[in-house]
């Protein structure tokens, strides 16, 4: 694929309360963004560990977008506050592993924010595609071969 044909595949965990909702209003009003986010319904935003994130990157996607209720409006109290401490934790990591800042990204969507998840998306959907494809899983599958075939000598 051409990097002109590149179409970011983006995984969006997505508090069930906010988040979730949020896009589901911007679908049912049929507000137009970018369909390349694969939403994964969460309970809360504060319950994404950093290893999700890596599994997603891991297994061919190009950016993973983490969002949750905004900062007081958490249905678990501090949910969305853990998650704002695991996601500086997780931007050091990412940034060791020389992955680019904007591949992954916090945002708080309400429930009433339809025309907010819409926008979230284009400009997430946008950078990631100036990025290009990240390629960890054909990196990967690469160094798998060629430690076997290492292994068979």
């Amino acid at each position: 694929m051409s990097s002109a044909n590149f179409e970011p595949r983006i995984v969006g965990f997505l508090c069930r309360w906010c988040s979730y909702t949020g896009a589901d209003l911007a679908g049912t009003s049929r507000i137009k963004y970018p369909p390349n986010v694969l939403p994964i319904r969460v309970m809360c935003s504060g319950r994404v560990d950093p290893t999700f994130v890596l599994k997603a990157l891991s297994e061919g996607a190009d950016g993973v977008l983490i969002a949750g209720c905004h900062p007081g409006d958490c249905h678990y109290t501090s949910g969305n506050y853990r998650a704002l401490g695991r996601y500086a934790l997780l931007k050091k990591l990412l940034d060791q592993l020389g992955i680019e800042n904007d591949r992954v990204r916090l945002e708080w969507v309400s429930a009433s924010e339809g025309d907010r998840w819409a926008q979230v998306v284009k400009d997430m959907s946008e950078k990631v595609r100036k990025l290009g494809p990240l390629g960890w899983k054909a990196l990967s599958e690469k160094t798998v071969q060629e430690e076997a075939r290492v292994a068979q000598g």
